[in-house]
């Protein structure tokens, strides 16, 4: 019964973030809507009783992805008046919420069914964890290093140059 409960209360925190996230039209208020999600990921994980993924899932997602996103949208600085007029977004939000849940459900099904071929095979998160972190750390370092220069190349096209673009004032 604490479980089931636990679980709504964490499905619904990770339900309100998404949809943080996709409402809010500053975008530093989308980001800490995502940071709800991620730590509703780290409790599920936590529930299910897998204590490295929860831990990892706050040092990386939590302690790294949140924070760098929130650095680069701060460095942006998008301002209000440039945001678009979305008229029509939450007819598009319930239109595509319906158009996803079927797959949802397919995916779901799938994923359980496998879910019982893998315990009885005996891979366990342990295993998995040593084989990342032994065969898998330089591919793991290469893609957060791309990921990295991906974020600072974003940050300085999306960045206004007042010497290479002047504001109306200055003309």
């Amino acid at each position: 019964m604490l479980e089931i409960s636990l679980f709504s209360i964490l499905s619904l925190f990770m339900l309100g973030g998404s949809i943080a996230i996709i409402t809010n039209k500053q975008t530093v208020f989308s980001v800490f809507g995502f940071l709800i999600v991620m730590i509703g990921f780290a409790g599920m994980y936590a529930l299910l009783d897998n204590r490295f993924l929860a831990l990892a899932q706050i040092m990386v997602s939590v302690g790294a992805v949140v924070v760098l996103s929130m650095l680069a949208v701060l460095s942006v600085n998008a301002k209000e008046k440039n945001l678009p007029n979305e008229s029509d977004k939450y007819k598009w939000i319930i239109f595509s919420s319906i158009l996803v849940l079927p797959f949802s459900y397919l995916i779901y099904q799938t994923l359980s069914s496998y879910a019982k071929s893998f315990a009885d095979a005996g891979f366990s998160s342990k295993a998995i964890g040593a084989e990342l972190f032994n065969s898998w750390i330089l591919p793991f370092e290469i893609v957060s290093i791309l990921l990295l220069c991906a974020m600072l190349g974003a940050i300085v096209i999306a960045r206004k140059d007042e010497k290479t673009h002047p504001s109306k004032e200055q003309l």
